[in-house]
Order: C-alpha cells, then sequence, then structure tokens
C-alpha cells in the first residue's frame, strides 16, 4: 500500500474566551481549512505564567496525548496538539452548554431543585466515561492505570443537547504520559477530593469514585458538605468529617440512594465500589429498574427551560483582549479586538 504525507492546512482563529482557570485559558474557535471549510472548536492553552515552566508545558502535551486516544461520548474530544511561535495549544470538542458549577448557580438564581434522577442521571454518565477511561490500554494492551484526579463540578460539561461529558485530565495519573508527583504534592481541588489524595497518599481509580459521591451529594443536596472556609479546610473535612445519613438532610433521598452515596463516600477504599464499572451500574439500576427513566433528551429539555436559551458566555461588550490565529506555518498574529 503507498504511503503518502497530507499536509495540514488547518488555521484557528480566535472568536471569544469561553473560560480561565488557574492554569489555563480556553476560547472558542474557528478552524478553518481549505475550500472555505470551517468548524468550530475549543482551543486550550497555557496561561503566560506558566507557559516557560517546563514542568507545565510537559504534562500539558501529556494531557494531549493521553486524550487523544479517549474518545468516548461522556469525554470531551481532543482533535489535535499544535504549536505556534512557542505556544502549545490543544484543539477540543467545542460543547454548547454549561459545567456543572455554571448550572448549579442558575438552578440556586432560579429557585428551582434538581429532580432526583436527574442528579443520578448527570452522575451516571460521568461514572460511565470513568470506567471507560479507568480501563483504557495502550497499543500493547497493557492499561493505563488512568486516575483523573479532578473530578469537581468544574471538570463536568452539560450540553444542551443534554449530553454529559468529563474534561481536563491535565492532573491525572497514566503511565508514560504525566509528570507525577503524588505523595509530594495535592494534586485537585480540596473539597471534591478522595481522604487518601487529601492525604498525600497513593491513589488508584477509587479515589475518582470518591469524587464522584460528592458530586452526586453536591446535586442532590444544592451544596458540597465537604467545603470548608479555606483548602486546607476542606481537605480536613474530607479526611475527618463523618458521613451523614442523606436521608436526614433530604427527605427526597430513600434507603437505596443513601446507601449507594456512603458506598461511594467510605473513607476506607475498599469499602467503595471496586470499579467505576459497578458504580454505573447501580447509578443505572436506580434510575431504570421501574421502567422508564431519565435521558440525554431529558436532561437537555431541563437545562434548555432552565436558562431560558443557550445563555451567552462571550465577553463584555466593553472587555478586551488578544484575538490569536494560530497557523499551522508556526505563525501567531495578535490584534486586539
Amino acid at each position: 500500500m503507498a504511503l503518502f504525507t497530507i499536509q495540514n492546512e488547518f488555521r484557528y482563529e480566535i472568536v471569544r474566551k469561553i473560560f480561565e482557570g488557574g492554569m489555563g485559558i480556553v476560547y472558542e474557535a474557528e478552524q478553518h481549512g481549505s475550500h472555505e471549510f470551517v468548524k468550530r472548536v475549543a482551543i486550550k492553552i497555557i496561561r503566560p505564567n506558566f507557559a516557560s515552566q517546563k514542568m507545565f508545558i510537559e504534562n500539558f502535551v501529556g494531557e494531549a496525548k493521553l486524550v487523544a486516544d479517549l474518545i468516548h461520548t461522556n469525554i470531551v474530544q481532543t482533535y489535535q496538539l499544535g504549536e505556534a511561535n512557542g505556544v502549545c495549544f490543544i484543539a477540543m470538542e467545542l460543547i454548547r452548554g454549561v459545567n456543572l458549577e455554571q448550572f448549579a448557580h442558575q438552578l440556586a438564581d432560579k429557585k428551582r431543585v434538581l429532580p432526583r434522577e436527574l442528579a443520578v442521571f448527570i452522575t451516571s454518565r460521568i461514572a460511565r466515561g470513568l470506567a471507560y477511561a479507568h480501563a483504557k490500554s495502550n497499543k500493547d494492551g497493557k492499561p493505563l492505570g488512568i486516575v483523573h484526579r479532578d473530578v469537581n463540578f468544574k471538570n463536568i460539561m452539560i450540553a444542551f443537547e443534554g449530553d454529559v461529558k468529563l474534561t481536563d485530565f491535565g492532573i491525572a495519573k497514566a503511565k508514560g504520559f504525566l509528570t507525577d508527583q503524588e505523595g509530594e504534592v495535592v494534586a485537585g481541588k480540596p473539597d471534591y477530593m478522595s481522604p487518601e489524595q487529601a492525604d498525600f497518599q497513593i491513589t488508584d481509580k477509587r479515589s475518582d469514585i470518591f469524587s464522584v459521591g460528592v458530586v452526586l451529594a453536591h446535586l442532590l443536596l444544592g451544596k458540597n458538605i465537604f467545603k470548608g472556609a479555606n483548602a486546607e479546610e476542606s481537605r480536613q473535612r474530607i479526611m475527618h468529617q463523618p458521613v451523614p445519613d442523606f436521608r436526614a438532610l433530604d427527605p427526597r433521598i430513600d434507603d437505596r440512594l443513601n446507601d449507594l452515596l456512603h458506598h461511594c463516600l467510605a473513607h476506607d477504599a475498599d469499602r467503595r465500589f471496586a470499579t467505576a464499572d459497578q458504580l454505573m451500574h447501580d447509578l443505572e439500576y436506580y434510575i431504570y429498574h421501574g421502567g422508564y427513566g431519565p435521558t440525554n433528551e431529558t436532561l437537555g429539555k431541563f437545562i434548555r427551560e432552565l436558562f431560558g436559551q443557550e445563555p451567552a458566555q462571550s465577553l463584555p461588550a466593553d472587555a478586551q483582549f488578544k484575538t490569536i490565529v494560530l497557523e499551522e506555518t508556526g505563525s501567531l498574529k495578535e490584534q486586539n479586538t
């Protein structure tokens, strides 16, 4: 079979800033190709103050390489890792929707309560994505040992069509992809991490299951019971605060759901669900064992009604930032907008 090389003619033109986190910035961009091809994507870059630090660059590249082969409906897909004038960027699937933090704020603003079945449904989709990632192997069939380590409200997206997507594997554990300082530093969001993660211990996939339990409890109660006044207080609560009887906190939580939450949030990892597959099964059994249950369409209808329409995420009219055009030639153009 003849081999040939395709010269990539794509360039990316930034449209607007979507999100700015502690270490990265995400933009909406137009991917331009030949014959007037245009596709909307998300572009992630390292914040300028971290862009010169070798470890951050290596982990940024490692994240892109890792997620490139994680192709699953409940994980945000990565299209390309590129570089222009020393600026590394990741081109990713653009999600038309909101993250769970924005979703929760809108629920509070509208004085709405998320139906119990939808809370369990959202969590079951996260478990599906994690089950796939946890089981992923390399090209030689050897398990990668992926642990996300940062499952929290900001890293879970809901599209307006109702799709639930897990994103940001930037601090994940995976053999051969990312620099791991586990045991020396604490990585992750303190009020969502597992007790062993908060205590500088070595983690495995059961750590992510604890984080999923925190997400489910947060969705049901409308608050994170482990969140303290600061990061250290949150860590202490995660490690030492007894897991409550959730039935006393919300009458909608029945015996079975209370047991499920306790099975996720056990301080002893050996008492948790052993795999995300098992967690997914129990979550789905809970909402579907009686017959019809929630679907993507059900969730999509709820979120569209909640926001009234697709919420504008662009910057205020008087805001200014630099528009960046990333071309495969390596050029980088900037202009004020």
